[in-house]
C-alpha cells in the first residue's frame, strides 16, 4: 500500500505533540500528512513571566528523545531545572536516615536524573519543532462527531469543516472525546486526596535534589526550580488542601515547612496556589479501529511518583514507531492488527506503575505501627538490592 496515510491527533499537550512530532520526524518522510487539533487556546511560553504551576519531571529517557527531535535545546536555554539527586523518607524517619531512599545521578553513569520543567514551555517548544515540520497545528478548535467514512478510515467534524482520517490519536486528556466515542470503557477510583501546588523560597538551597517525604494523609514532594525555589506538590486530605489553599501566605509556609519536616528549613510561600482532586483511572483497550489512545487518555496515575508524563511520552514514541513500521511494510496504520502492537507493548506497562504507584500511596498512608516497621525494613532492603535497585531506577527514568 505505497500512499500516503492523513493523521488527525486530538490534543496538543505534551503528549499530543511529541506524538506528532515523533511522526512528521521519522522513518517514513513524506508518506504522512499530520494534524493536530486541540479545544483550547494555543500555549505561549513567557520567559518574563513566573514559573507555572503546571510542571513535570522529565525523566533522562524523555530528554533524549526531545534532545533527537531538537526540542530539548529550546526548553534548556529557557529555564529548565535539572535534579541530579532524589531523597524519599517515610515521616517517621529521617531524610538522612538508613531507611530513607537516596539517589544519585553519578550512580547511574547520568548527568543529572531528570529536569523540572513547565508544562507550557515544553509544549512551546514542540510546536515550533512540528510546525518547522509541517504539522497542521488547529487551536480553539473541538472535534465534533467521527464516524467511519464509507470506504476506509474514518470522517472526523470540526464545526462546519468535514474531513477523512486514516487514524484518530486521541490525546485529549483523562475525560478524552476520542475514547468516548470509541465507546471504550475505563476503570477508575478516586483517592482520598486533593493535591496542593504551589511554589516556595527555602531557608536552604534545594542542592538539585527532588525531596519526598511521605505523611499519613499523602506524599509531599519538593521539587528543584531553577531560580532556587521549589515547586511543591502535597498530595493530602481534601479538608487539609481546602485549609491551605484558605490560608494566608505565612500560615500556608509554617504548614508547609512542618509537613516537610523542615528538611530545606523554614519555607515562605513565593507563588500561586492551586489545589485538585486525585484519581486514577485506565482505558480498558488502547484502541479500536482507525483510533488510539495515549497519555492521559489512556491512562490517569498518582502524582506521587513524577511518571505521568513520561508514560504519556512513552505511549507516543511506542505509537509513533508501530505506525512507521507498519507504512514501510506496506500495512495500512488504522488496522487493528497494527494497532494492537502498540497496545500490547504499553497497557501492560502502563498498568503495572499505575498499579505499583497505587500501592505505594496506601503502603504509606497506613497509620499502623506493624506497617511503618515493615515500611522501614522494605527500604533498607531496596537500598541494599543491587541489580534490583539499579533496574527500578532505570525503568522510572526511561532508560530501561
Amino acid at each position: 500500500m505505497n500512499r500516503n496515510f492523513d493523521i488527525v491527533i486530538a490534543g496538543s499537550g505534551i503528549t499530543g505533540l511529541t506524538a506528532a512530532a515523533l511522526l512528521a520526524k521519522g522513518e517514513v518522510p513524506g508518506r504522512l500528512n499530520i494534524r493536530a487539533i486541540d479545544a483550547g487556546p494555543r500555549p505561549v511560553f513567557d520567559a518574563a513571566a513566573d514559573v507555572a504551576l503546571r510542571v513535570s519531571a522529565i525523566a533522562a529517557g524523555s530528554v533524549r528523545l526531545y534532545e533527537s527531535l531538537g526540542a530539548w535545546e529550546t526548553v534548556a536555554a529557557a529555564r529548565a531545572s535539572p535534579f541530579r539527586e532524589m531523597r524519599v523518607w517515610d515521616a517517621s524517619r529521617s531524610a538522612d536516615g538508613p531507611e530513607a531512599l537516596h539517589f544519585d545521578a553519578g550512580e547511574f553513569a547520568l548527568r543529572e536524573l531528570g529536569f523540572i520543567v513547565e508544562n507550557i514551555l515544553l509544549q512551546d517548544a514542540l510546536l515550533q519543532v512540528v510546525e518547522n515540520a509541517g504539522v497542521k497545528v488547529s487551536f480553539n478548535t473541538q472535534i465534533g462527531a467521527v464516524r467511519a467514512a464509507r470506504q476506509c478510515g474514518i470522517e472526523v467534524e470540526c464545526g462546519s469543516e468535514r474531513f477523512r482520517a486514516d487514524l484518530l490519536i486521541g490525546a485529549d486528556g483523562a475525560s478524552s472525546s476520542v475514547r468516548q466515542q470509541a465507546r471504550i470503557a475505563v476503570t477508575s477510583w478516586s483517592y482520598p486526596q486533593w493535591a496542593l501546588v504551589t511554589h516556595l523560597r527555602p531557608e536552604k538551597h534545594h542542592r538539585e535534589c527532588a525531596w519526598q517525604r511521605f505523611l499519613p494523609g499523602g506524599p509531599l514532594a519538593l521539587l528543584p526550580l531553577h531560580d532556587g525555589r521549589v515547586s511543591v506538590v502535597w498530595s493530602t486530605t481534601p479538608e487539609e488542601a481546602q485549609k491551605a489553599c484558605a490560608a494566608d501566605t505565612a500560615l500556608l509556609g509554617r504548614m508547609l515547612t512542618e509537613a516537610s519536616d523542615s528538611v530545606l528549613g523554614e519555607l515562605v510561600v513565593a507563588g500561586g496556589r492551586a489545589a485538585f482532586p486525585l484519581k486514577a483511572q485506565y482505558a480498558t483497550r488502547y484502541v479500536a479501529p482507525g483510533k488510539a489512545l495515549i497519555g492521559d487518555a489512556a491512562h490517569s496515575i498518582h502524582p506521587l511518583a513524577g511518571q505521568g508524563a513520561n508514560l504519556g511520552i512513552s505511549d507516543a514514541a511506542v505509537l509513533a514507531k508501530v505506525i512507521h513500521d507498519a507504512v514501510a511494510s506496506g500495512e495500512y496504520p488504522g488496522d487493528l492488527p497494527v494497532l494492537r502492537r502498540y497496545e500490547r507493548a504499553r497497557k501492560g506497562a502502563n498498568n503495572t506503575m499505575l498499579y505499583f504507584v497505587d500501592a505505594l500511596n496506601r503502603l504509606f498512608s497506613s497509620p499502623s505501627s506493624p506497617v511503618s516497621a515493615l515500611r522501614g525494613a522494605g527500604m533498607r532492603v531496596f537500598n541494599a538490592s543491587g541489580p534490583l535497585r539499579r533496574r527500578a531506577v532505570a525503568v522510572a527514568l526511561g532508560l530501561a
